[in-house]
């Protein structure tokens, strides 16, 4: 019986993409080049499945204007924001996610941006490679300790949880902000608001790792800022749209927030040009699960997910 045809849209790790090229005829981006709607529609001519990523736009036209033959997409990340989930559903194409296997990578990449912001890391970086350390000093980038803080996580997911017992070996307090509360075993001690005041109120640290989507765009904008304790940190390892951008660089440049840490950025990979000026802001490109161990992960799940649907069963990671 012939293999059934799968479009892979980027360069994924090798030993996914060999189980790829194994088990179908696959269509491989070797080259790694970023797509457009017109190629991926044009690459997906007679595909059964398409594994794609987060940097795919896979709106309701492109959508629509996939070949009949298409029966699942298989996403190379946890969000979905970037497929149009509801034109897929009508469609009747499937669609499966990679969640669980990320989340840890990403809870540590959150917690290095805390530390590398707040210890002003990216600062010192900058200053020995320029070749303008001239020795230790009292007082040279004094930053903020964040052991024993109170880190505020919005978000209280699989990675937000993940970050939480993270922070706990640091002796931070940890709360939340969630669209409803944790059980006790899974809240594990951390406190919940039920409103942005009460929370923000106690953030010194301010974690994002909530989704994006309507529901979140530019959620931290100059009002919340102004909730926040004076020179809070900010960090966002989410998805960049939970930040209006505008108002965190205002809040940056007159101290009013300290310190950021950035690895997800608004229409990446472009970014707003406010921040590159800034020293007090960490700006990474986007490396939240970029570790061998969860790539390799992903793949295998995004696959074992198209594979699943091909078959006629239902996957566990079967967003709908």
């Amino acid at each position: 019986m012939s293999k059934p045809v799968l479009l892979v849209t980027r360069k994924l790790p090798p030993a996914v993409q060999a189980r790829a090229a194994r088990d179908y005829r696959a269509i491989l981006n070797t080259d790694d080049v970023p797509t457009t709607p017109a190629s991926i529609l044009a690459a997906a001519e007679g595909a059964d499945a398409i594994v794609c990523c987060s940097a795919d736009r896979l709106d309701a036209t492109v959508i629509a204007a996939l070949p009949a033959s298409v029966r699942v997409i298989g996403t190379f990340s946890v969000g979905t924001d970037h497929i149009d989930l509801p034109a897929a559903a009508a469609r009747g194409i499937a669609v499966c996610n990679t969640p669980d296997v990320l989340s840890e990578a990403t809870a540590e990449l959150t917690m290095l941006l805390i530390l590398a912001a707040a210890r002003r890391a990216g600062e010192g970086e900058r200053m020995v490679r320029a070749g303008g350390w001239t020795g230790w000093s009292p007082t040279q980038l004094l930053g903020t300790q964040v052991s024993g803080k109170r880190l505020g996580i919005f978000g209280m997911g699989r990675i937000g949880q993940c970050l939480a017992r993270m922070a706990r070996g640091f002796r931070m307090q940890v709360h939340y902000r969630n669209r409803g509360r944790l059980s006790p075993d899974l809240e594990d001690g951390a406190f919940y608001h039920e409103d942005d005041a009460s929370f923000l109120a106690v953030c010194d640290v301010l974690s994002l790792n909530a989704p994006g989507g309507a529901g979140t765009a530019s959620w931290l904008n100059a009002e919340r800022i102004e909730m926040l304790p004076q020179g809070a940190i900010v960090a966002n390892a989410a998805r960049g749209t939970l930040v209006d951008d505008a108002a965190l660089i205002a809040a940056l440049k007159s101290g009013r927030i300290a310190y950021a840490g950035l690895d997800v950025f608004r229409g990446e990979p472009a970014l707003d040009p406010g921040y590159l000026g800034l020293e007090n802001v960490v700006l990474l490109p986007h490396l939240g699960s970029a570790t061998t161990e969860t790539r390799d992960a992903m793949g295998h799940l995004a696959l074992d997910g198209v594979d699943a649907v091909l078959a006629g069963r239902a996957p566990p990671n079967l967003v709908r």
